[in-house]
This record gives C-alpha cells, sequence and structure tokens, in this order.
C-alpha cells in the first residue's frame, strides 16, 4: 500500500512536470537551406504491392529538387509484385532504382541487410531512411536537413498512423503520445531515440560506425544504430513539426499490433537509460494501479482514475496540435482502455516464449 502510494505520487509529479515542459515548449527557430545538396532515400521493401506505390508517389511529391534524389528501393525477397511496381514506377521517375536483395551480409539480418546493401549502393553523404508503407510530407528533406548541425550522425522526424476506424485512430494517438514523451525529454538537450521509418543519417555517422553489418544485430535496427552513432561521439536531433510527420499504414489488426510493440519492448534496452526508466515508470502505472484499488475507496479510484486521464487527455492535445492532428473527444477517453489493455496483455506477451513475427519472418 505504501509503496503504491509513493509510486503514485511519483508517478503524477513526473506527468506534471512533463506536461508543463511540453506546454510552454517553443520551438527554435533553424537556419533556411543554403543550398541543396544530393541526398539519397533508402526504403526496404518486402511484400509491399498494397503500399509501395503510395510510398514512391508521397516521395515524388516532394519540394525537393528531384535531380538531387537518389531513391533505392531494396526488394527483400517479395513473393509478390512489389520489385514490378517499382520498375514500373521508376520508368516515369529516373531517381528511383529497384535493387534486387538476394544475398545476406554477415552480421545482419532482415531490414538491416537490405539497408546495409543499399547504403552501399548509395552515392550521397546523406541517408534519408523510411520504409514501404510510410507517405512522406513534401516538406520532409529540406525540413530534416535544416536540423543538422555541426557533429549530427542522426536527425529523426515524427511517424503516425492513419485510418479512420476507431482501432486505426487510437493507433495514431498512441504514436503521438509516446513520440510526444521522447521529445519532451530531447528537447532538454540530451539524446533520446530514433526511428527507422523516418529518419536522416549521414554517411560520416553510418561508416563510422561500420554501417548495420559492422554493429551487433537487433531486431530494432534503428535503435541499435542510434546507440553505436551515440558511442562514437555524434550528436543526434529530434523534430516534433508537421513538416517531417510521415504516416504509416496502421496494424490491421491485435495479433500485428503485439508483434510490433514486442519488437519495440525487445529494441527498449538498448534506449539511454533515462529514457527507460521514463517508459518503465510509464508502464508500470496499470500494474500498481489497479492492485491499488483493493485497499482504497471506490471515490479515490475514481479520482485517480479521472486525474490520469485528464492529465493524458491534455498532453495527448497539446501532441496533436502541434503538429495538426484533429482529435475526437471521446477517443481521448477510450484511449485509456486502449493503453490499459495493450499495457497488461504486452507485459504477459513480452515473456511468453514466442518469436516476434514481422515482414513474414520470425525473430
Amino acid at each position: 500500500m505504501l509503496f503504491s502510494s509513493v509510486f503514485l505520487v511519483v508517478y503524477f509529479l513526473l506527468f506534471l512536470a512533463l506536461l508543463g515542459l511540453w506546454g510552454s515548449r517553443k520551438p527554435k527557430a533553424v537556419p533556411l537551406l543554403q543550398e541543396f545538396p544530393r541526398v539519397s532515400i533508402l526504403i526496404a521493401a518486402r511484400n509491399e504491392e498494397e503500399n509501395i506505390h503510395t510510398c514512391l508517389t508521397a516521395i515524388s511529391r516532394l519540394h525537393y529538387p528531384k535531380d538531387k534524389l537518389e531513391v533505392l528501393v531494396g526488394d527483400d525477397r517479395s513473393s509478390d509484385q512489389t520489385r514490378h511496381l517499382v520498375e514500373q514506377f521508376s520508368q516515369d521517375h529516373p531517381y528511383v532504382r529497384c535493387l534486387p536483395i538476394l544475398e545476406t551480409l554477415p552480421n545482419t539480418k532482415g531490414k538491416a541487410n537490405v539497408l546495409a546493401q543499399l547504403a552501399h549502393h548509395a552515392t550521397t553523404e546523406y541517408f534519408f531512411i523510411t520504409d514501404a508503407d510510410i507517405e512522406v510530407p513534401t516538406t520532409w528533406v529540406e525540413t530534416m536537413l535544416q536540423h543538422l548541425k555541426p557533429w549530427t550522425g542522426i536527425v529523426t522526424g515524427i511517424t503516425t498512423t492513419k485510418g479512420g476506424s476507431l482501432f486505426e485512430r487510437l493507433q495514431t494517438l498512441d504514436w503521438l503520445y509516446n513520440l510526444g514523451l521522447m521529445q519532451v525529454v530531447a528537447d532538454q538537450g540530451v539524446p533520446v531515440s530514433t526511428m527507422g521509418n523516418n529518419m536522416l543519417v549521414t554517411r560520416q555517422a553510418y561508416e563510422g560506425v561500420g554501417g548495420f553489418e559492422g554493429i551487433p544485430f537487433s531486431i530494432t535496427e534503428d535503435v541499435q544504430l542510434f546507440r553505436q552513432v551515440l558511442e562514437k561521439g555524434f550528436k543526434t536531433g529530434n523534430v516534433y513539426d508537421p513538416a517531417v510527420l510521415a504516416w504509416s499504414a496502421p496494424a490491421p489488426n491485435l495479433g500485428t499490433l503485439l508483434h510490433q510493440r514486442r519488437r519495440w519492448m525487445r529494441g527498449s534496452v538498448h534506449l539511454p537509460w533515462y529514457m527507460l526508466l521514463l517508459f518503465v515508470v510509464h508502464s508500470s502505472y496499470y500494474p500498481v494501479w489497479l492492485p491499488y484499488f483493493l485497499h482504497t475507496s471506490m471515490g479515490v479510484f475514481a479520482a485517480i482514475f479521472a486525474f490520469k486521464v485528464l492529465l493524458q487527455s491534455l498532453f495527448v492535445l497539446v501532441c496533436a496540435h502541434r503538429v495538426g492532428v484533429k482529435v475526437k473527444g471521446l477517443d481521448l477517453f477510450f484511449l485509456e482502455f486502449y493503453l490499459l489493455f495493450t499495457s497488461m496483455v504486452l507485459i504477459i506477451f513480452f515473456f511468453l516464449p514466442l518469436k516476434i513475427r514481422w515482414k513474414g519472418r520470425l525473430y
């Protein structure tokens, strides 16, 4: 009882501090680009016939000069029409190339293997990495480049999911919420993490760690690369701005969502200790709060529930407002039950002796 009470006090004080920092945040102005360097966009694709055309079409709408773009799509042994669709698209967009990935480099698997081979073919100093089910905004490239500073190795944008169903809308809010928590910490000038569907890596940083084949393999290859780049002394930056907001295809069902989040939980062990601590405290709320109900009154229980929903809703509203995403009021209430369910199920699912299924492979 005493532990639960202390934990809840610490939790709400931490949440109030984060909300205060987030609400008072004033993004720093960044200088406009004085020149437009050539850049490489690297995309790993495996059985993405439903998404790849939308992804490439979004890239074709970039405001960045097309003669400065090099788009390399790695077809990772797809059994559908992915490769054909990319080659067909490239006929009218000569800056797009499809590279069949038929071998596996030492110390790599899956997406890390594809990106490692694409990096060997890239001819520029800047690697923009996204996924085949992502739609990037028109201002993506120049805005990410604007946030490069001396000795910066990685710049990370913001991604959320698209879709109109309640399940899809709750995923959208969940992504914005968690990335907002990360951004509050990043705004304090310390590194947090990155996302492999919306990141810029300089060639200097990438080659400085030996590429994906030169670092320990992880199913969350982006977080592992981030960690290794930090250890080499490079700086990182996170951008929470609509100019870099990319849209991802949502998890189509609960099973896919659980495998996705379990994969992310595996990668969380590579986070800086303060980020790991923040997410541990955040995810421990329900396991501590629910037993607390057995030792208190219904009134206290209801008050704690209402206070948590209020703080969380305010934080999520700020997150959505910063990137221009509209939120339905009831979704903020449903989000609490979505987080409760996914948190409790994930705690069990994480420790089951099961492999993670991702992109048709088991890890």
